[in-house]
């Protein structure tokens, strides 16, 4: 499972001007099964993805297809984490420890 944390790099008019290619891009993630959850970060200086894949660099990729960096308007910071606890409606991305 992954954390990523989006950063915006440009004024917000500028993200703004990307945030419809964004979101079609985030529902494509979300039906591809990639994307958990997501939304703006308070204050408003960028978001959160809540995300699963086979490997980091599946994540990688699909972070790089993401309209606001080739816009230029976001840096993303990608951490992975062991889930071995989740709300019951996440039991399938359970993970045990090694």
């Amino acid at each position: 499972m992954f954390v990523l944390e989006l950063s915006y790099t440009a004024p917000l008019d500028a993200v703004d001007a990307v945030i419809p290619a964004h979101v079609a891009w985030l529902d494509e993630q979300y039906e591809k099964g990639f994307f958990l959850a997501s939304g703006r970060k308070t204050p408003r200086d960028g978001g959160v993805i809540l995300a699963v894949a086979e490997n980091r660099a599946r994540i990688e990729e699909v972070a790089s297809g993401d309209p606001f960096v080739a816009a230029g308007v976001c840096e993303y910071r990608i951490t992975e984490f062991v889930a071995t606890k989740t709300a019951p409606e996440l039991a399938h991305h359970r993970q045990t420890l090694s």
